[in-house]
């Protein structure tokens, strides 16, 4: 009975102990008149955990060091100016929060991860901050457990790409939400490196390199994103159990450019994704075990191409919509499946029909007509592709199949297209038009398919 007693006193002389603390939390004011301290770090020095650092608008010069549990927060958008070297918030405490701020002039070492902010702790909130002028933006140092919320960032455009660092750079670092940021001029929208259990959503990344630079990372969940005006959108490497869902890749272009890239993955889902206007829709190499549903692959120069070393993925419910070369294989055939529960995918060439009124089309498709697929294996025969000569063997091999191609074929297809459950989000750059008569053309060309596939064919 009186161990009970010492005990139960322990823990409520604890618990007051903990509330007292919590309670007499202070808030420091750094800025402005009457004001206790002029500079930030003097006021981070001071602070206790908990405590609740406040700066006022103004200019800040010094790199900060937040070695304790606190809240730094900027009122009326203060701007912290780094000394040019380092990271101009580095944060080895976890469980801070860092808001409201303007963070500007990191170093430019890249080996050293100088930063706008450099997390090397975990369960910290760093929300709504404006970064610029900074070599890599947030950067994760094995830190976990993170909130990153309605950043922008945006990198040294007058450096060449390779000199850049990443807007959000992840190394190590799992099981963190990252959510409505917005990244331009960096080397990497976001850089994720050994990280598994992210959930990313809602980011906006235009300007760089790669929108999405990711390998060795298994689990991670990709939502609302928006990849354009990039050399690539994303590639994917070297990770398994990916969930992509209702992302944009737009206007992806320049040398060897792709919306998405996959190499050496397995057992991925990707489905409502918009993938238009890019070089190369989606690159497949080493690809396993995927399931592509639902997506609108639209008015690229190649919708897909893909190594016959990629093994027993699905295409089904897919848009395939004026692209100039809908499939290109890499070496003779591929294990794909192109439908599944008796669905194919809604192809803009497709110029089959449909008596039976089931929406399946009569006539299998033949994805790659004999031209296509010498393409894929001699890229330089690209030039003739809309050639007379190209077409003249196109109606060839139809009329008389005796060219050996590229097996791959629907023997489903879709008459109609398949409805979107989400709206095409439009990256507020100039591609706006681009992507409107993009739509457009696409539009009107799946409503010419349609009519013509309801009408039986005279014979």
């Amino acid at each position: 009975m009186t161990r009970w007693f010492h005990l139960k006193s322990g823990a409520i002389c604890l618990a007051l102990v903990i509330g007292g603390s919590s309670a007499t939390a202070a808030t420091l004011v750094v800025g402005g008149p009457g004001s206790e301290f002029q500079t930030v770090q003097a006021a981070i020095d001071v602070a206790q955990p908990g405590d609740v650092v406040q700066v006022r608008a103004g200019t800040y010069t010094g790199n900060l060091i937040i070695n304790k549990q606190i809240t730094l927060e900027g009122i009326d958008r203060p701007r912290l100016r780094g000394e040019g070297f380092g990271s101009v918030i580095t944060v080895t405490a976890d469980g801070c929060l860092l808001k409201g701020l303007v963070i500007e002039h990191s170093g430019g070492d890249l080996t050293r991860e100088d930063s706008g902010v450099l997390l090397k702790s975990s369960k910290n909130h760093v929300l709504n901050n404006e970064l610029h002028d900074v070599l890599y933006g947030i950067y994760l140092f094995s830190s976990h457990g993170n909130v990153l919320r309605g950043n922008q960032m945006r990198g040294r455009a007058e450096l060449e790409l390779g000199g850049r660092g990443a807007g959000l750079h992840l190394w190590n670092s799992p099981d963190n939400i990252i959510e409505d940021n917005i990244v331009s001029d960096m080397r990497d929208g976001l850089y994720v490196q050994s990280c598994n259990g992210n959930q990313i959503r809602r980011n906006r990344v235009s300007n760089v390199r790669y929108g999405l630079h990711y390998m060795f990372s298994d689990r991670n969940v990709f939502e609302d994103n928006v990849f354009s005006n990039n050399i690539a959108g994303a590639a994917i490497m070297y990770s398994s159990q990916i969930e992509f869902r209702r992302n944009t890749f737009v206007h992806n272009r320049g040398f060897s450019s792709f919306g998405i890239l996959f190499q050496e993955c397995n057992e991925l889902v990707a489905e409502d994704n918009f993938i238009v206007d890019n070089a190369t829709g989606i690159f497949m190499e080493a690809l396993r075990k995927t399931t592509f549903r639902r997506n609108t692959i639209a008015n690229n120069d190649v919708a897909l191409q893909m190594f016959s070393s990629s093994d027993a993925n699905v295409f089904s419910e897919n848009n395939f919509i004026g692209n100039l070369s809908p499939l290109q294989v890499i070496g003779k055939n591929t294990t794909t499946r192109w439908s599944q529960n008796g669905l194919g995918n809604f192809w803009s060439h497709y110029d089959g029909y449909d008596l039976n009124h089931d929406g399946n089309g009569d006539v299998p498709l033949k994805i790659q007509n004999v031209f296509e697929y010498m393409e894929g294996n001699y890229p330089r025969l690209r030039i003739y592709l809309e050639s007379p000569a190209a077409r003249a063997l196109s109606v060839a091999e139809k009329a008389f199949p005796v060219f050996t191609g590229s097996p791959e074929t629907d023997n489903a297809p879709l008459i109609k297209p398949v409805p979107m459950r989400f709206a095409l989000t439009t990256p507020t750059t100039s591609t706006n038009r681009t992507l409107m008569l993009a739509s457009l053309c696409s539009m009107i060309l799946g409503a010419i398919v349609i009519r013509k596939g309801q009408r039986p064919r005279r014979r």
